[in-house]
């Protein structure tokens, strides 16, 4: 998490995904880039293309010069200015880094609204191995002291505790450890407990503060949110598994989290990765 890809569209509230990479800044050193995507318009007038370009480049100076004496020294600002489609452009540009991270609002103006507000928002997920930030509340967090990592019943869902262990000895943080399950039958719940149980040993074994609780109810996601806005959680860590860049469907468990939670989003794409001084991550 030392690259950052930040989209913005020039509203404030894409700017909200900036103040995210200026946040991790003040922990360690990063590199933060953002992205202006100048939208390919139907009709075309002579001249039009050069306006649009020194517009963006103005702009762009200006959050510039407002930013950086917010950023902490050792860490850089920069942007850049493509055309083309918004989406496409966004995954082009943190696919082309070994190693980011896209940090973004989901509520913005023109292209951003479009891409977070609906099914794209799962599609820029599903499109790059990349972990992705996505912040549906109109104010960054100042810190990150609780951070929130539902446990749930898919091989995958203890690859979030890794990440979630770095975020939290970088900040600080107490993370919150919540097993969430509709089911009430005793070979899914005796699944559920297993992976709760080795999620406890990570996190013992790295001595992170931690809270463990188990919660039960009709809706996945409303348990989420609903848990994250009692202990006023700074991030909730999720896993974008099941998504199709091909076939995104709006009731996803993803999907829902962009819709409902307050708190900013860490998606991640699983991958096969073997924990040295913890578990396997894929099965037992």
């Amino acid at each position: 998490m030392k690259n950052f890809i930040v989209p913005i569209d020039f509203s404030p509230a894409s700017l909200k995904g900036l103040d995210l990479a200026v946040l991790f800044s003040h922990k360690q050193h990063v590199h933060i880039q953002m992205v202006n995507v100048i939208t390919t318009a139907g009709d075309y007038h002579p001249g039009t293309e050069r306006e649009e370009m020194l517009f963006a480049e103005k702009k762009m100076d200006e959050i510039m010069t407002a930013y950086k004496s917010k950023l902490a020294p050792g860490s850089t600002l920069k942007y850049i200015i493509k055309r083309g489609k918004v989406f496409r452009e966004v995954v082009n540009q943190v696919n082309s880094y070994k190693e980011a991270i896209v940090s973004a609002s989901t509520h913005g103006a023109s292209g951003f609204e479009e891409l977070f507000a609906g099914s794209n928002a799962l599609k820029i997920m599903a499109s790059t191995n990349r972990p992705v930030f996505a912040l549906r509340s109109k104010h960054c967090p100042k810190d990150i002291k609780t951070i929130v990592v539902p446990i749930k019943l898919h091989v995958d869902t203890r690859q979030k505790v890794p990440v979630a262990a770095e975020i939290a000895e970088l900040f600080g943080a107490e993370i919150h450890l919540v097993s969430i399950s509709t089911r009430h039958n005793k070979r899914d719940m005796a699944r559920l407990n297993s992976y709760l149980k080795q999620a406890d040993a990570y996190l013992r074994t790295r001595k992170i503060p931690h809270v463990v609780k188990q919660v039960v109810g009709d809706s996945l996601p409303v348990l989420t949110v609903n848990y994250a806005d009692a202990v006023n959680a700074d991030l909730i860590v999720i896993m974008s598994s099941s998504i199709d860049k091909w076939n995104v469907f709006l009731g996803s468990y993803a999907q829902q989290m962009l819709n409902r939670a307050n708190a900013p989003l860490l998606c991640i794409k699983p991958k096969e990765k073997h924990i040295p001084i913890g578990f396997y991550t894929q099965g037992f």
